[in-house]
């Protein structure tokens, strides 16, 4: 195999075990023509060299999932440049999913390809290089900083101000065959027709129309090539036939000296008003995005660091996890971080969209580009870079905005086909016209008018500008939509599981009562419920072993420690078995239980009664006291029940509480059913239970905050992650509430509808202006000029209308 056959590649491999396993999969692609593998168990990839002619990729992913293992997709998110409407788009992503292995969404609106791919068919190279040959340009999209975001608005000033210099030209050179055209409809019918021809004389309109046709025009027929090149049709290719038809008609009228009207004015026209119409259109699809230009301003660029005792101020993205920062009053906070000194209240609004400032002491955490508003803050720093709150938001909402709704879909197979069956209508009418009339001009002006009127645009724009703006004005409110197909899903929720602890709760629990058996230190219960649960980070385990701390209680030496699921903590305590968890666990029979237990038994279960949860502990089974501990309701908690029950939504409490406990939260919160003493393996199964019993009357919802709720948030049809919550629940849920507020939730659905509302008008528009305006052009009641204005208006109306979700403001 020589170097210039050979195709090098290196992509993951899911399913290894041990080294055996990659040992296999190494003798498994060596067996294959010209394959020389190499795999590697530590970073799970395959790297190989292979001759295409002789074996092809598919044919190893075959093999390696005849093996048992499997090659997993990847996503890449690629920003696309040189669309012009709506079938372009429709083009690219066509010609993507010809691919092997690939899944594309391209969004005209944001102008970003969505593509999962599997990396062993093909790389983002390759992507790339599928779409620049349809004529179009793409590169892997990369998180912004603040001089990449300076970059772009430096290119997009400088193409907006080239745009307005053709722009000016076009107006100048056509404005004296427009003034022609308004003097000969003032004149009126009265005016022979062959005086109308001589008000400008042809070889002067000629003159001023050949450069707008050819110089300014120039991008339409670049674009118009590119697209027939790729094998589809877009916008452009219609604005070329009309306007080449009208201009080509009428040389030829002026150079042999022909009878009958020119129609330079049309041509010249139709390229100034599109023109005119991409460039309102493109400055109001900028507005659409401004949430992400917004956030991204947010940061600061410079940090004041502890370095050496003393304080530098350095460029903020140079600083690392465990820096220490100070950020003083008025100031912002550089990255996140947790708080070692002083005390202020920090503005979080753009984070979670709360007015009312965040007290900040030693041990909370603050965010980047959060200010500091009185007060002097001594942090050390825990995320940086791209693992910042704001990064991970910007993140999100960028990926939102350019995914697609289900919605879309239709508007996609539309596009693709529109194109082509209006050159079809403008034909029939072109003939159809002529063989009625017997007047070539006529029927000419019928079949121009056809070609520029009718307009993809506006329905490429329909829905992902609405999607832009409401998941724009998502992330203003602390709600981060992951993509738009959930934003869509969320209207149609009818039933929502909520979490207990951390979600109807503060999520901050206290140890508030400690019930020692008769002759049992309390100082003994303490130190070994404290023992057990050091090693926990579970925020019952932390309320104990605060407030053990608090009261000078160290943990003792332990062994054996393990974990039972569902139950709680056991382990060998100074040569005794200790247990702590759920009270059932170690009870004995209550029948033999003697009357100092019975009675301490009755006090534990007053505290369940009172939504505390209560856990036990026990030594040799028997068991020496009990500990009340409080998370207490959020104050917001019932008003959110009540909310989201208005808006015909089942509301069922789900936790892994005792009965008593949960029974007693439920009741503050004005929820009626719940699930109590749920294990975290079994959580997913009663979201599935609850979605057989809603199966046709809409979706199930799910709110979590835990590592233990992810699977249940993976399975719920729609999910919400508590902001203050564990990455694994953010990550496995598709709406965020960085506010960790349960009215998000109740936000999130009012925005959903709204959006949907939104998308819905713009479709009734964009489809009423086609239906309307295409017949009204072949039966020759539109002028191609009135035609070329009105086509550039419809998409800057569904672009306008979608900005009106800007008012759209979250309840409180």
């Amino acid at each position: 195999m020589s170097q210039a056959t050979a195709t090098v590649a290196t992509f993951p491999v899911r399913g290894m075990s041990c080294a055996a396993c990659a040992t296999t999969i190494e003798k498994v692609l060596n067996k294959l023509p010209s394959v020389k593998a190499q795999v590697n168990f530590a970073s799970e990839r395959v790297h190989l060299e292979y001759d295409q002619r002789q074996v092809e990729p598919a044919r190893l992913v075959e093999s390696i999932g005849k093996a048992g293992f499997s090659v997993p997709t990847e996503v890449a998110m690629l920003d696309v440049a040189g669309m012009s409407c709506a079938a372009c788009a429709a083009g690219i992503e066509s010609g993507l999913n010809k691919l092997p292995g690939v899944n594309a969404a391209v969004n005209f609106a944001s102008a970003k390809a969505r593509v999962e791919y599997n990396p062993a068919l093909i790389d983002v190279a390759g992507l790339i290089a599928r779409i620049r040959k349809g004529g179009f340009d793409a590169s892997e999209q990369r998180d912004l900083d603040g001089a990449e975001l300076a970059a772009r608005e430096a290119r997009e000033l400088k193409a907006w101000r080239k745009q307005l210099l053709m722009f000016a030209a076009a107006v100048a050179l056509t404005l004296p065959l427009l003034a022609q055209m308004v003097a000969m409809f003032g004149h009126g019918l009265s005016m022979p027709g062959h005086a109308m021809a001589d008000m400008l004389p042809r070889w002067v309109q000629w003159l001023l129309a050949t450069p707008v046709q050819f110089w300014i025009g120039a991008r339409f027929y670049q674009a118009a090539f590119k697209s027939l090149r790729a094998g589809t049709a877009n916008m452009d290719v219609l604005v070329v036939l009309g306007t080449s038809m009208a201009y080509l008609y009428s040389t030829v009228l002026t150079l042999f000296a022909l009878p009958g009207h020119v129609y330079f004015e049309a041509s010249a026209a139709i390229i100034m008003l599109i023109l005119c119409g991409r460039m309102l259109e493109a400055r109001a699809k900028r507005k659409t995005s401004s949430a992400i230009r917004a956030l991204l301003t947010l940061r600061p660029r410079t940090a004041k660091v502890e370095r050496g005792g003393e304080l530098v101020e350095v460029d903020a993205g140079t600083l690392m996890v465990g820096d220490v920062f100070v950020v003083a009053a008025g100031e912002s906070m550089p990255v996140d971080g947790e708080v070692l000194s002083g005390r202020s209240s920090v503005d979080e609004a753009m984070l979670s969209g709360e007015s009312m400032p965040v007290k900040k002491e030693p041990g909370s955490k603050v965010y980047a580009a959060t200010v500091n508003q009185n007060g002097l803050l001594r942090a050390r720093a825990t995320g940086v870079g791209a693992d910042t709150l704001l990064a991970q938001i910007i993140r999100l909402v960028d990926e939102a905005q350019g995914s697609k709704a289900p919605i879309q879909h239709l508007v996609d197979k539309i596009a693709a086909v529109f194109v082509p069956v209006v050159v079809g209508i403008a034909l029939i009418t072109l003939l159809a016209t002529w063989a009625l009339t017997h007047e070539f001009a006529t029927a000419l002006v019928h079949a121009v008018a056809v070609l520029v009127i009718a307009c993809p645009c506006s329905l490429g724009l329909a829905t992902p500008t609405a999607i832009m703006v409401g998941t724009g004005m998502g992330a203003k409110a602390g709600i981060l939509i992951r993509n738009a197909e959930v934003l869509e899903r969320a209207r149609a929720l009818r039933a929502l599981i909520v979490d207990k602890t951390g979600t109807l709760t503060r999520g901050r629990p206290e140890l508030t009562d400690v019930l020692p058996a008769p002759g049992v230190a309390r100082a003994d219960l303490l130190a070994l419920a404290v023992t057990l649960e050091s090693g926990s980070e579970h925020p019952l385990a932390r309320a104990v072993t605060e407030h053990g701390k608090a009261e000078g209680i160290a943990p003792r030496p332990m062994a054996h420690m393990d974990t039972v699921p569902g139950k709680g903590l056991q382990a060998e305590v100074e040569g005794r078995r200790v247990q702590l968890g759920a009270p059932g666990w170690f009870a004995g029979d209550p029948a033999a239980e003697p009357a100092p237990l019975a009675a301490l038994r009755a006090q534990a279960e007053a505290l369940q009664g009172q939504g505390k949860t209560v856990v036990g502990v026990a030594v040799d089974g028997v068991a020496i006291g009990y500990l009340g501990i409080a998370d207490r309701l959020r104050d917001s908690s019932p008003a959110a029940v009540q909310r989201l029950k208005q808006l015909g939504l089942d509301v069922v409490m789900l936790t892994g509480d005792n009965r008593h406990t949960a029974a007693a939260i439920a009741a503050q919160a004005g929820i009626g059913a719940f699930r109590a003493e749920v294990l975290p393996q079994d959580k997913a199964e009663e979201v599935r239970r609850l979605q057989a019993g809603h199966r046709g009357k809409g979706q199930v919802g799910m709110v979590g905050d835990g590592i233990n709720d992810a699977p249940a948030l993976a399975a719920a049809d729609v999910s919400f992650a508590i902001g203050a919550g564990s990455d694994v629940a953010v990550e496995a849920a598709d709406i965020v509430l960085v506010k960790g507020d349960l009215n998000g939730v109740a936000a999130a659905i009012d925005l959903s509808a709204a959006t949907l509302r939104k998308i819905r008008q713009n479709l009734f528009f964009a489809f009423l202006y086609n239906v309307l305006g295409i017949p009204l052009a072949a039966f020759g009641l539109l002028n191609p000029v009135i035609a070329g204005a009105a086509m550039a208006m419809s998409s800057i109306s569904v672009v306008s209308n979608s900005l009106l979700l800007n008012r759209w403001r979250a309840r409180a």
